[in-house]
Formats: C-alpha cells, sequence, structure tokens
C-alpha cells in the first residue's frame, strides 16, 4: 500500500433532507479521479483507505455515507429517523459529490456493503464510471443477509444463541427485530442492542482485526445503519445487481476475494463473475471477508493497471 496522505480539501456537502456528508479529496489534484465507498453500511471513512491508490496519480475521493463517521446528523443520536437513509438517497448523493467536484468520470472502488453501491451506482450511471475495484464482494440479496443473520449459526452455535435470543424470536426476521429495538429511543434499550449486533459481527467474522466496535456511539450508529438496509433487503429487488450486471458491459473491473470469505457460501463472486464478463475475479488464499496483506496487494495492483 502507498504511504499514508493527508486531505488537500474537505468539506460538508448539503444533500438535502436535513442530511450533510463529509467529503475529502487526496493525492494529485489534477489526477484520475477515483471514489472510495467505505463499507457497513455505517463504517464510515478511514486514512488507510487512501492508500490504495498513487497518489501522484490519482485523485482519491471520499466520503462519508448518510449518517456514519462525520456526515450530519448522526445515526447515533438517541431519535434517529433513517426514512431518508436509503440506497437511492446514497446513489443520488454520489452524483451531487461528482458534480459538486467537477468530475466527469471516476473510477469506483468499494469494499463489503461498499461494493453494493459500487454496482448499483455503476448500473444507473454507467457513463460516469471508468471502472470498477471491489474486494469482499456482495450483491445486496436477502439470500446473502440470511447467511449473516441465520444460516451462520450452526457454524458459531453459542454467539448465534445469544444474538438470536436478545430479540426473544429466533424464527423471525432478525434484522428487523433488532431495529425495531435499534431505534427505540430509550438508551436503556437500542444500546444493548447495538452491542449485541455488534458483538456476532464480531464472532462470526473471527480472523478480521477491523473494524473494532468501539465507543458505544459507533457501534449503535453501525448496528443501526446495518440492520435498516438489511430489514429493508437494502430497497433492491432480490437478484436486481446480478440481473443487471449486463448494463456494466464496457466497464473493465476486478474482484478482490479471499477464499476463506463467508459469502463465498452463496457464490457470489463467482455468479457476479459470471454475469458480468468484463470483470476479472482474484481469489485470494487465506484471506477472509477482513481482508488481509495480499488482498490489499490485489487492490493496489488494480488501481495501479488502471491509472
Amino acid at each position: 500500500m502507498y504511504p499514508e496522505i493527508e486531505p488537500y480539501d474537505h468539506g460538508l456537502l448539503d444533500v438535502g433532507d436535513g442530511h450533510h456528508v463529509y467529503w475529502e479529496t487526496c493525492g494529485n489534484p489534477d489526477g484520475k479521479p477515483a471514489l472510495v465507498l467505505h463499507g457497513g453500511p455505517g463504517s464510515g471513512c478511514s486514512p488507510g483507505m487512501r492508500r490504495h491508490f498513487d497518489p501522484d496519480a490519482y485523485r482519491i475521493v471520499l466520503f462519508d455515507q448518510r449518517g456514519c463517521g462525520r456526515s450530519t446528523p448522526h445515526a447515533s443520536t438517541p431519535v434517529v429517523d433513517l426514512s431518508a437513509n436509503t440506497t437511492d438517497h446514497l446513489v443520488a448523493d454520489i452524483e451531487l459529490l461528482r458534480a459538486t467536484l467537477g468530475v466527469e468520470r471516476w473510477l469506483v472502488f468499494g469494499a463489503s456493503w461498499g461494493t453494493v453501491l459500487s454496482l448499483v451506482y455503476a448500473q444507473r450511471h454507467p457513463e460516469r464510471v471508468t471502472e470498477l475495484v471491489q474486494a469482499g464482494v456482495a450483491t445486496g440479496r436477502r439470500a446473502e443477509t440470511d447467511l449473516l443473520t441465520r444460516v451462520l449459526g450452526p457454524m458459531f452455535p453459542d454467539a448465534w444463541a445469544r444474538f438470536s435470543a436478545h430479540v426473544g424470536d429466533p424464527e423471525g426476521d432478525l434484522a428487523a427485530a433488532y431495529l425495531e429495538r435499534l431505534v427505540d429511543p430509550d438508551p436503556a434499550v437500542h444500546q444493548p442492542a447495538a452491542d449485541e449486533w455488534c458483538r456476532w459481527e464480531d464472532a462470526m467474522l473471527p480472523l478480521t482485526a477491523n473494524p473494532r466496535f468501539d465507543p458505544p456511539e459507533y457501534r449503535l450508529a453501525f448496528a443501526r445503519l446495518v440492520a435498516h438496509y438489511w430489514a429493508h433487503g437494502s430497497w433492491l429487488a432480490e437478484n436486481e445487481v446480478l440481473d443487471g450486471a449486463d448494463r456494466l458491459a464496457g466497464i473493465p473491473g476486478v474482484l478482490v476475494q479471499g477464499t476463506l470469505d463467508l459469502g463465498n457460501l452463496v457464490g457470489i463472486p463467482w455468479l457476479l463473475a459470471h454475469a458480468w464478463p468484463d470483470a476479472e475475479l482474484i481469489v485470494i488464499d487465506d484471506a477472509a471477508h477482513g481482508g488481509s496483506t495480499a488482498m490489499s496487494d490485489a487492490r493496489v495492483a488494480a488501481t495501479d493497471r488502471f491509472r
């Protein structure tokens, strides 16, 4: 990865609905534009994301999606309104940010949830995307969120028993049940729910050093946003991203996936690579969803190729 760098510009963009999203630009102001979409939803940007790009070649744009990071209002406020935080809103925010920064087209780089958002954005605005670099691939299907909330239970039985017992209905929609508690204004209700949600996330990603879910405000915002998106199917039809892959024709892509990524159990990277012939799938041995040095090297090699 490239050395650490600091932004040369940043700001808060008024995207409507009372929301302001934090953005920053790093690297070469005259370089090739590249947009970074973080995971979660709700994890926010981190300085390490800047390091996947040659700072002499790229104009690197990062932003915190609605409700997280340095964007306002933050989803950890005791009383939260998430009605204006949907996939459609985030895609519109990306387009507004692009126009505000005077970018005609850009490479889009995403990880985990950021791959879902990247793919949806590219399918709706293919004329704005030069390439896609994706890691820890997801497509937003219910099959994927069911995997993460229920199907993995037998692999981590003690952790799942605690996770499901917290909402008292292990046979129901766990994301929806958690969301009901997470948006309750009473801290005695929403904070324990956030803590249990993040404890389960840690348990089912045992090889992942990051993210660490601290402080409590981070856990609350993260859990609220993830449960909000999962409970609503990310506002996508079940196979929308895979079925719409033909709209990515002509956009080169690189998919970097670890062999130990649990999303592989529902075939995510291979299904996407099959549906999108312009994508190259790179599978990294002994790497999980949280990544590895070899996965970072593969992502850097991809951005170097496209610079």
